[in-house]
């Protein structure tokens, strides 16, 4: 009989064991399976990068009132008119730096000083180069040039536009995702801000299918953090289809189309479709313009040069012309070797430069 009730207790003992282990390995269990939904408060969250931490300059001086941007501050289109802070309409005269993966030189605060205050330029145009060797494939490098313009320009009180400068912007929409969050984070809180997500989209007749729902993603993008600066939209066949766009305007009330032309190749028949785009109510930003033909090659055009600078006259259209750059071609504004901080005299400049450097001088502030 003991014997037998020591076999019962035994079996006793080791079912509890097995009960026990069961309930250790169901607690197991479920303590993993919680820790895949619930955070851990021993997480660390990880800090935005450094490029995305806005950035923190203040000058109220009477010199900084005295510059464009503490005259006219955030700039807000009305119509087919981009206006100022008071509601007067504004028009900016600037120029384009070159592709930054080639000439990144004159990407500095000397040479915008030098700009700025020698031209009497309002905006620059940061081209950051997205493929060739761009932001795609060095995305810190490119990042940092146009970051060091977008400084500057805000501490020099003018215009900047960040431009993500490439041909076809569709096949790099989740690059410009990263890149535009990080600028819109970063310098959103400054009215100098000009966003530009695609600069010549080469589709003819793709707005509706593709340039279109690229920029609204992009906008979206963007106005998380920037609710209300400036964006400039690119349109068809090299940002000349602004006619195309004006038919169906993206879903944005602070948004200006991009038109772009060279004065010895596009001349009275894009003049026209200019004119239909503002007809029907699409604000105009000429980003880019050169005032030789579209051929890097041959020589300037200077009577269809002020042809085209009468009608942006006329229409309060702002402009800035291709480009700061000392490459040997007819658009470059610079002889090869110019400093590339600024301080250049008139052998330093081109017959493009000059051209250009007398009309921003002569109509701006």
């Amino acid at each position: 009989m003991k014997y037998l009730q020591s076999i019962l207790w035994n079996r006793k003992l080791n079912g509890i064991a097995v009960l026990f282990s069961c309930c250790l390995l169901l607690f197991s269990h479920c303590t993993q399976q919680e820790s895949t939904r619930l955070p851990n408060e021993n997480s660390v969250t990880p800090p935005p990068t450094p490029d995305a931490i806005p950035f923190v300059y203040a000058d109220t001086s009477s010199a900084w009132r005295q510059t464009a941007v503490g005259r006219h501050g955030k700039l807000q289109v009305r119509g087919n008119t981009i206006v100022d802070k008071n509601g007067e309409p504004v028009q900016l005269r600037g120029m384009s730096l070159f592709w930054s993966q080639w000439i990144g030189q004159y990407w500095n605060k000397q040479a915008v000083q030098w700009l700025r205050d020698d031209w009497k330029i309002n905006v620059i145009r940061a081209a950051m180069a997205v493929d060739h060797g761009g932001y795609a494939t060095n995305p810190a490098q490119e990042k940092a040039k146009v970051m060091a313009v977008v400084e500057a320009a805000i501490e020099l009180g003018i215009y900047v536009i960040i431009d993500f400068h490439v041909h076809e912007a569709n096949k790099y929409e989740a690059e410009a995702k990263v890149f535009f969050a990080e600028m819109a984070q970063r310098y959103g809180q400054y009215p100098n801000v000009i966003y530009e997500p695609w600069n010549e989209p080469l589709q003819t007749g793709g707005w509706r299918m593709y340039i279109k729902p690229y920029h609204e993603s992009i906008i979206g993008v963007i106005r998380q953090y920037d609710e209300d600066n400036l964006i400039v939209c690119g349109t068809g066949h090299y940002s000349m289809k602004v006619d195309e766009a004006s038919l169906d305007p993206v879903k944005d009330v602070n948004v200006a189309y991009t038109l772009h032309y060279y004065a010895g190749t596009h001349q009275q028949a894009l003049r026209r479709q200019a004119q239909k785009a503002l007809e029907r109510g699409a604000a105009l930003f000429v980003t880019e313009y050169g005032v030789g033909g579209a051929s890097s090659n041959g020589t300037i055009n200077e009577e269809e040069a002020r042809l085209w600078w009468d009608f942006l006259d006329e229409h309060k259209i702002s402009h800035c012309n291709w480009s700061v750059a000392d490459k040997e071609e007819v658009h470059s504004a610079l002889l090869p070797g110019a400093s590339p901080t600024g301080g250049w005299m008139w052998m330093d400049l081109t017959p493009s430069g000059r051209l250009v450097r007398g009309e921003i001088r002569a109509k701006n502030p």
